[in-house]
């Protein structure tokens, strides 16, 4: 088992480090698209001046960066498995003139973090990747103060997410994808309703609520949607070394007529769908 996890670790980071790059240059598209759930979960956290965040999985620093804005005299620490993402996220700070904002490369599984440390845990479309979510969880338990509030926000239903599944099902018509084990990483692997909360139950958190949000990803034209998602989306580019060129060709053409089908004042709106779960440490 733990040589399995280990190996889910090892591709996570693999993948995350060769996306880096589409990430940081798509970086401004996605900081604006994901804000409002950025934004929820620390609402929902209700962060003071002063307190001490931890933020993990967080890529390119959000919503770290936004946190350590809100807390000048308190602390943000952001953790991601890719050294290229927070390389970015060192980078976003500085631009924002943040020096309350500190990085560190680590497992979510295994946080390099003493008991109790932390006022606020936060994890944005994190848990979907971890190797294993329960363990996970205890960590955030562990590191967070008495007290603490514990916010993730994970993707809803692939209904409710036709930025993702526009393309993706469109690939699946042309290809045979392998169908992933059951609860393998994915980004629909926590959307189940409950399925987070009952996770963090059982690493001991309590008053644990859920709350669905949506906003519109939003791209200037089709062919924009379909660059973004084939430079930022690891499933997207492996659905797509499946197909030959013919074939990859006829996949490109549906999907970016779908995406015009789904304009609005002359630009692409997706719908985008997030569960925001929140919980409190004993």
């Amino acid at each position: 088992m733990s040589n399995t996890l280990d190996q889910i670790r090892e591709q996570q980071k693999e993948t995350w480090d060769r996306f880096s790059a589409g990430w940081k240059k798509w970086d401004e598209l996605v900081l604006g698209w994901l804000k409002p759930f950025g934004d929820a979960m620390i609402n929902s956290a209700r962060l003071r001046d002063g307190d001490h965040v931890l933020d993990v999985a967080a890529g390119t620093g959000e919503p770290g960066l936004t946190a350590a804005a809100l807390v000048p005299k308190g602390r943000v620490t952001v953790t991601d498995l890719s050294e290229r993402m927070l390389e970015a996220a060192a980078e976003n700070a500085q631009k924002r003139g943040l020096d309350n904002f500190t990085t560190q490369m680590c497992d979510a599984g295994a946080l390099p973090f003493a008991d109790r440390s932390f006022d606020i845990v936060l994890c944005r479309f994190g848990f979907m990747f971890f190797p294993d979510v329960v363990t996970a969880a205890r960590q955030f338990a562990r590191v967070a103060k008495p007290g603490a509030r514990v916010c993730a926000a994970v993707w809803s239903a692939p209904e409710k997410n036709p930025w993702a599944t526009t393309v993706m099902a469109t690939i699946a018509r042309h290809v045979t994808l392998p169908t992933p084990a059951p609860g393998a990483p994915g980004l629909f692997r926590c959307a189940a309703p409950g399925m987070l909360s009952a996770a963090f139950a059982e690493a001991g958190l309590v008053d644990i609520s859920e709350e669905e949000i949506s906003t519109p990803m939003v791209h200037e034209t089709p062919d924009r949607y379909w660059t973004f998602m084939t430079e930022i989306a690891a499933p997207v580019v492996a659905g797509l070394a499946q197909a030959d060129a013919a074939t990859r060709e006829a996949i490109r053409t549906e999907v970016v007529d779908l995406a015009r089908q789904s304009m609005r004042a002359d630009k692409v709106e997706l719908r985008s769908t997030a569960r925001i779960v929140t919980a409190t440490r004993k």
